[in-house]
Order: C-alpha cells, then structure tokens, then sequence
C-alpha cells in the first residue's frame, strides 16, 4: 500500500482526534444515565482502539474467537462506531428484509461514490436507487442473458485458442483477463471490446487501485492512488459520452448493458443520462468482475484437487454433448446443475464479499439462536459475514469441507436452517442482482475448460489474500494444460 500520511502534523491531528474520543467517552461515561435497554454483550478490548485493533488484525478471525462466547449476536466498539453482528440465519431475517427506513446501506457505502460517481447508486436516495436498480433487473432478463451466453462462448473460444497444444500457466491470472474480456463485451459495448479495450482495461485498473482499505474511512483523502482513480472516472465518463453520442446519431443498437441503460426510463418518464449510464456501468464492472474471477479460480482449484468431483463434472459434460453436440446455449448451461453445484460449494467456501453493512435508522429487537432478545439502537452499524455464517457448523455438514452434493435434491442444505443459509449473494431485498449472469459466464467458461483440456494442478492448493478488499486467492495457481476432446457417452 503506497504511504498515506507521513507528515508529523497528520500525526498531530491523529493523535488529537484520538485524545478527543477517548475523553468524550470517560465523560459519556459519567454524565450519560445508564440505559435499562437489553443490548448485546460487547467484544473485551483495549480501551479506544482495540476494537479497531482486533478488527484490522482479521474480522473473521474475530469472528470465530467471539462466536462460541458471546453468541449469534454482539457488538465491537470501533473507535467512535458500534458495529453489532447478527451471525446465522437465525438472527439475520432482519437483515435481509428490514425495510430501507430501519436498515439502510447508503450511508455505509458512500466510499463507493468516487468510484462509481455522482447520482447513481449510493449516491442517490432510495426511491431513485430502487428505479437504478430496475434497470440492472431489466438488462439481465432471461432474453437478454440469451445474447451475453453466445458472447461469452465467443470469448473463452477465441481465448483459449491462443493455448498451444499443452503447457503451464497461471489459471488466476487467465481468468482475470478472460472474465474482463467477456465483461467488456457483454456490459460496455463492442466498441470497447474492439477498439478501445486496452484503454478502457488501463482505466478500470486505476479505478480498481483507487478503492484501498483507507478509502472506506477517508475516500475523498488527497493520496496519489485516489488522484488517479479520480482521472481515470473522468477519462471513462468521456469515452462512454462518446459511445452513447455515437450510436444515437447513427441509430445503431447493440445487445450490451450499456444500450439497455441507454434505453432506460424512470417512472416519470425521465430517459438516464450519460453520466448515469457511466455511473452504472462501472457499478455493474465492480459489481461482477472480480467475483466471477476469483470464484472461476477457486472452483478450478477444487475440483482439480477433489478427483471425484472433477469426474462428475466431466461426465455431465459427455451427457450434454451426445444430447446437443457442440453447441454451449443459455438453455444448455441451466442443465448443468452438477457444475452449478460445484461453483456454489467453492462460493460457499470463499465469497469475494466477507462482510455486508447497514446503517441502524430505528431501534429495534432481535431474537438469537440462543433463545435471548437484546435491543439494537438506532446508530448501530448492523453486519453479517457471508464468509463466517457459510461455514457455520449447524447448517453445513463438515463446513469447511469441499462437498458439491450439499446442495443436490434431499439434502439441501442451503435451505434447511431457513432463507438466509447460504448467504454467498446475500438475500432478501439486497440480494445481487448479478447472480444469474456470474453463474452463466463461470459456467461458461468452465464447460470450455473441461471439454477441450485435461488440467493437474501443479502449485499447493492456494492461499486467501485476506488483504483484498474483494477478498480472493493468494498468489499464482499454476496449471498444466493439454489438449484432448471429450468422447460422447453411449
């Protein structure tokens, strides 16, 4: 990470700020009367700092040193925030469908404004973010997915083309940059994919290294990293301007999300324009890049370690080609359920997202596993952890086992302690809009992958880069390729 304040008078400020806190709590301390409200059991800390101390050193493993003593339910003083979590289906019915006037995700996420720009999204209230989200539905539509499933096959055909007959590569790094090539076209245009790719690529990187763990604190802080994320959003809104100028004076209409922003209209009849359909397309990049990447890889790395897996997945690709032949459509990937399963199961292990927010605007009262109800005060960061309430040992067998044929039909186990079992996407009325689109491009790819190659994985089974924001894996995955063609089954 580049250096963000060196300077003795930041120092200054820093420690101020702190001796500001600490003193206002030893006055609240006194002064403020003793509240008979039933709150949750806080994490021990140091005074002050230790709770952003414990949480900098790894939420999750916070998490599990926690959980057996205090519950699906309490609290981690954080600085001047309390961040409560809610963890287990149980307690996160609430989570997931409390209304935007009691749980909010606005203000929680407001370092993505930068980012994603002004009046889209978490800039905007909820009326208008609800509209923005209507059109994300719209543009993944059944007939719409048709047309990106026939440019993903296009890109992983010619992708791996350039593959010679067998040799090593790193498998995380070949995703990546097929997963951005079919997202290029899919989302953002074939003018980007065709002309301007390269650009368009170098922007999004800038924007990508502009999102650092202290922009979630200080997104606006005047670091070389965020001078540069800010140009490159100047530099994207201005070729997007261009694209959509283009193609209204020509009349000319592509089957990409950004013609179906283009198209869209608010209910007052309004038509978005070019700086929201900027604004949302970065969004949905953000939104799906890296998560389709980095769950690719870890459902290769699974499956090439977990031989009878990776057969059965093998197998249901023979079945389909004596069914349909060659042909990869929309309708074909949807009977791939035993690949489907496989992806699942490796997003159950490792969601991209370990942990979701929202802001607390109303009190309110929730009831534990436990069998004990604590009161939530309006103010609370209220969170839960995909990546902790995934591998919790109540709701899976064996959790932190790789095992696909949980999910089949009689053991579902995604379903059997409620809704909220299997979090990977989130759920409720915030679930990812994106989730048929991520599941159609991996399987994509994947049936590729598996139809023409034999791979063995060469490196250790890979580690977590805990550091990412977009929590993914560790280091290279090296892979030896070769060539072959599956034989139909009789």
């Amino acid at each position: 990470m580049e250096a963000i304040i060196t300077s003795d008078r930041f120092l200054n400020v820093g420690v101020l700020i702190l001796a500001t806190i600490f003193v206002s709590k030893l006055i609240s301390s006194f002064l403020i009367p003793r509240s008979n409200k039933r709150l949750p059991p806080v994490v021990k800390s140091f005074p002050i700092i230790g709770g952003l101390l414990r949480f900098l050193k790894g939420p999750i493993l916070m998490l599990r040193e926690e959980y057996p003593n205090l519950g699906s339910v309490f609290t981690l003083n954080l600085l001047n925030k309390k961040i409560t979590f809610f963890l287990g289906p149980e307690v996160s019915v609430h989570f997931f469908k409390a209304p935007e006037s009691d749980l909010s995700q606005q203000e929680v996420y407001q370092f993505n404004v930068p980012t994603f720009g002004p009046g889209v999204v978490f800039d905007v209230d909820y009326t208008i973010r609800q509209e923005q989200f209507r059109f994300f539905t719209e543009s993944l539509r059944v007939n719409k997915l048709k047309g990106y499933v026939d440019q993903m096959v296009m890109e992983a055909e010619d992708y791996f083309s350039k593959w010679g007959e067998s040799g090593e590569v790193d498998l995380k790094y070949e995703l990546e940059h097929l997963i951005i090539l079919t997202a290029s076209r899919c989302l953002l245009g074939v003018e980007v994919r065709n002309k301007l790719f390269d650009d368009v690529s170098a922007l999004f990187h800038d924007l990508d290294n502009g999102m650092l763990p202290i922009s979630v604190i200080f997104p606006y802080l005047p670091i070389p990293a965020h001078k540069r994320r800010d140009q490159a959003r100047k530099k994207l809104a201005e070729i997007f301007s261009s694209i959509i100028n283009s193609r209204k004076a020509t009349g000319k209409t592509e089957n990409d999300m950004l013609q179906s922003f283009m198209d869209s209209r608010y209910k007052d009849g309004r038509q978005t324009t070019q700086a929201e359909v900027t604004g949302l397309l970065i969004a949905a990049l953000f939104a799906g890049q890296h998560t389709s990447s980095i769950t690719s890889t870890w459902t290769g790395a699974y499956l090439l370690t977990h031989p009878k897996y990776l057969t059965a997945v093998i197998h249901e690709q023979e079945t389909l080609l004596k069914k349909y032949g060659d042909r990869i459509e929309h309708d074909i990937l949807s009977e791939m359920d035993v690949l489907y399963r496989s992806i699942k199961e490796a997003l159950r292990l490792h969601p991209p997202l370990i942990m979701l927010l929202r802001s607390s605007h109303s009190e309110f009262t929730v009831k534990t596993r436990e069998g004990k109800e604590y009161d939530i005060p309006k103010g609370h960061i209220v969170a839960t952890s995909p990546a902790f309430a995934n591998r919790l040992d109540h709701v899976f067998k064996d959790p932190n086992s790789y095992d696909p044929e949980r999910f089949a039909v009689g053991r579902e186990e995604d379903k059997v302690a409620g809704a909220f079992s299997y979090i990977s996407f989130g759920g409720g009325r915030h679930g990812c809009l994106g989730e048929p689109f991520a599941y159609l491009q991996i399987k994509a790819i994947w049936s590729h992958l598996l139809r023409n190659f034999s791979l063995e994985l060469l490196s250790p089974f890979p580690e977590i880069d805990w550091n990412a924001m977009v929590v993914g894996v560790k280091g290279k995955v090296m892979v030896r390729y070769k060539r072959r063609k599956l034989s139909l089954v009789d």
